[in-house]
């Protein structure tokens, strides 16, 4: 997804696009306080599964962000703080500890050799895998949920 299709939090706040806007009636914020229940539901799954395959949350959250990157098995540690929405020292802090952990290598780019790229070992792989089927399974559970709470949202209107 493009950084350009999320609006700013300054751009929300505005108060001249609020003011075109027709106000919320309590429905409106029951299914939005349902929704954010839902992924927050969801959340907080994905971080047990996460801390029971051994790993945290937010290395779990690397080790998809990487093996889910469009057209390649590798990214950057740039890119994979834009996935992570991370500044790049945490970003760098992340990869050191996943290294440290054996789930993934550092390696030059075949094309750039200035380049460093950052890849799953077979331990991640190994460890993604299970937890992917484990959410694969949960969000087949709480898929028809959060559709209807999505068509409920885009409903309302604006």
């Amino acid at each position: 997804m493009s950084n350009a299709i999320w609006l700013s939090a300054a751009s929300l706040l505005d108060l001249r696009v609020m003011a075109k806007h027709k106000p919320l009636v309590k429905s409106e914020y029951e299914t939005l306080a349902a929704f954010r229940y839902a992924l927050r539901q969801f959340l907080h799954f994905s971080g047990a599964a996460a801390q029971a395959a051994g790993i945290t949350a937010q290395q779990h959250q690397a080790l998809l962000a990487i093996k889910g990157f469009p057209q390649r098995e590798s990214v950057t540690v740039g890119e994979l703080a834009e996935r992570l929405q991370l500044r790049h020292h945490s970003a760098v802090g992340l990869v050191d500890r996943l290294v440290a952990e054996k789930l993934v290598v550092r390696g030059p780019s075949a094309k750039d050799r200035r380049r460093v790229l950052i890849q799953l070992t077979r331990r991640g792989e190994t460890i993604l895998e299970k937890l992917a089927c484990l959410h694969r399974q949960q969000l087949k559970q709480i898929g028809p949920e959060i559709c209807q709470l999505l068509e409920r949202l885009g409903r309302t209107e604006e």
